[in-house]
């Protein structure tokens, strides 16, 4: 949500603009769409809680009133707001030594931690910090999400196979699973396969059937026949009914949210970046418009109403708004009909999830983590970027082996490096005129001239601290060696959009050079949005005639100009 787009003209009102309007003929195509996402995100946000370390019930609490505030809220027409594995992931790693799992303290905290991250998008918005999601590239995204499903994945193996687990982190879980596997309890790893089966193969028949959903029906309705239950771990009571709404109990203090303000801000990244991109991508996709800052507060408050209302952090689920997509549905009156079946559920079939093995949940977890292992992205991003891809390795690895939370801010990290990389080092070209009037780039290296005694010498980023060197070096190079000798040597702005004070003082000390060598140092394509500032002080200190319009203009002045003015 941190890229500009133009605000939504779909409907003038700044609520329900991701609702409407919506054609009579459109909306049982949209309830059917409803029903579809609640069969196949029900057991997914289930499944996330074990992830989250809270209790069953909270999942379905994230696709009610987060899910409720963003349709209503946002502009988006098909975003689909509610719970999220990765944000999941950063939260229990992130509480890990702060309190332990499913303890009130806990949820506490992980309601407050819901609030945190609601403001942190509110003020991002409004402070204009929201561009911070763009830092995380598309490769380093995809090498995090892999290893978070990597992550997530491994944790299940001990709910599959019946066993108690243990450990904090990916090592020291596998190595509890390693040290118990003489207890493993084979009627759980039974019903975990078959669940597994059910899913995989509804999937292979159509992506629309709710595999999910007919695995765990099935296995709650075999459990309550068979009484799994007295061989195996199951759910246990889950409280029925609505949500209470109530500020989290804590005590509230300076330290306790410097505590948790790196965990908040790790989920407010992902928030951003994650929503961000479904938004822009379903947009593009149907040519509509939406109003990245009425979706970044619309966000904020459904993560603040996940926190009053008992669930954890919520986010845009690029996978949940693709499922809403396949169905059909186009608005989000598809997720109000979600939010109507998830209200049902509350109130009167939240009893026969006593029933249902852990097993189930931990499978469905399971292929949640394999969903999330990009292995078709890394292989693009391998055949056609090997630096981008060791990136994204080193990220996934980090996550797997040292943190989540701390996975996400290297990502951020690693991406800053990436961006700041290719400016320190533009490939900067020098351009040649061809006989038919048309321009041509080589490398520097190539020395090119445009015209005999004029070198056009095009800087391929902003001009700033971290490049002025470079800068300095290829253009002292260019004029000490060209062949022939240079009268005129341009630079060719037009890629340059900002010039700091050290590349202004490298830029004096480059005219003061080329003019005790009687070559005219001048400027041409500025853009337009270049500060008025920058551009009055180098026509002052190139003189009044020193910028120029169009390479062309250049090349027409220099052929005008006497060859004892150009000196």
């Amino acid at each position: 949500m941190s890229s500009s787009n133009n605000k939504t003209d779909g409907f003038p009102l700044p609520i329900m603009q991701g609702l409407l309007p919506i054609k009579g003929s459109q909306v049982p195509v949209e309830i059917v769409a409803g029903l579809t996402l609640a069969a196949l995100a029900i057991p997914e946000v289930m499944g996330y809680t074990k992830i989250s370390g809270t209790p069953v019930i909270t999942g379905l609490y994230t696709m009610l009133i987060p899910m409720l505030l963003f349709a209503f809220l946002g502009s988006s027409r098909h975003l689909v707001v509610s719970a999220d594995s990765a944000t999941a992931a950063i939260l229990a790693a992130g509480l890990v030594g702060l309190a332990n799992t499913g303890t009130d303290e806990y949820m506490a905290l992980v309601a407050v931690l819901a609030i945190m991250a609601g403001v942190f998008v509110i003020v991002a918005r409004v402070i204009g910090l929201a561009f911070l999601a763009d830092f995380l590239s598309s490769s380093v995204l995809a090498g995090f999400l892999t290893g978070v499903g990597i992550q997530v994945a491994l944790g299940q193996v001990s709910g599959m196979l019946g066993l108690k687990g243990g450990g904090h982190g990916t090592l020291q879980k596998i190595w509890a699973d390693i040290l118990q596997l003489d207890q493993i309890n084979y009627k759980a790893l039974g019903v975990a396969l078959a669940v597994l089966v059910v899913i995989v193969g509804a999937r292979k028949i159509s992506k629309r059937i709710p595999g999910a959903l007919i695995a765990v029906a099935g296995a709650i309705a075999a459990s309550w026949v068979l009484d799994f239950g007295s061989f195996m771990h199951v759910l246990g009571s889950v409280p029925s009914g609505l949500p209470h709404f109530a500020l989290p109990e804590v005590d509230w203090s300076l330290d306790l949210i410097r505590r948790l303000a790196p965990i908040a801000f790790a989920m407010f990244v992902v928030i951003l970046a994650q929503g961000a991109a479904t938004s822009r991508a379903f947009a593009s996709k149907y040519n509509e418009s939406f109003d990245q800052n009425v979706d970044l507060n619309a966000m904020g408050l459904a993560n603040i109403g996940a926190g009053l209302s008992g669930a954890f952090v919520v986010a845009g689920s690029p996978t949940k708004t693709q499922m809403v997509d396949s169905a059909g549905g186009r608005t989000q009156l598809t997720h109000l009909t979600a939010v109507g079946v998830v209200v049902l559920v509350l109130l009167f079939f939240t009893a026969p999830l006593a029933y249902m093995p852990e097993s189930v949940l931990a499978a469905v977890v399971f292929l949640i983590g394999l969903d999330l292992i990009k292995v078709d992205e890394l292989k693009s991003i391998f055949r056609q970027r090997r630096e981008e891809f060791r990136v994204a390795v080193i990220t996934a690895l980090t996550v797997v082996f040292i943190g989540v939370e701390q996975g996400i801010l290297l990502a951020i990290v690693l991406s800053l490096i990436e961006h700041t990389k290719r400016g320190y080092r533009p490939k900067n070209v020098v351009l040649e005129r061809t006989d038919a009037g048309h321009w041509v780039t080589h490398p520097v290296s190539s020395e090119a001239q445009a015209v005999p005694g004029l070198m056009i010498y095009r800087f391929a980023h902003s001009m700033y601290y971290a490049n002025a060197r470079q800068l300095s070096e290829e253009m002292t190079a260019l004029v000490s060696t060209a062949q022939p000798p240079l009268r005129w040597m341009c630079i060719d702005a037009s890629a340059v959009s900002d010039v700091d004070y050290s590349a202004a003082q490298t830029l004096r000390a480059l005219f003061t050079l080329l003019k005790e060598r009687g070559i005219r140092l001048v400027v041409a394509q500025v853009l337009d949005d270049v500060d008025p500032e920058d551009r009055y002080r180098l026509q002052e200190l190139f003189g009044e005639d020193a910028l120029y319009v169009t390479l062309n203009d250049v090349v027409e002045a220099y052929q005008e100009a006497p060859p004892k003015d150009a000196r």
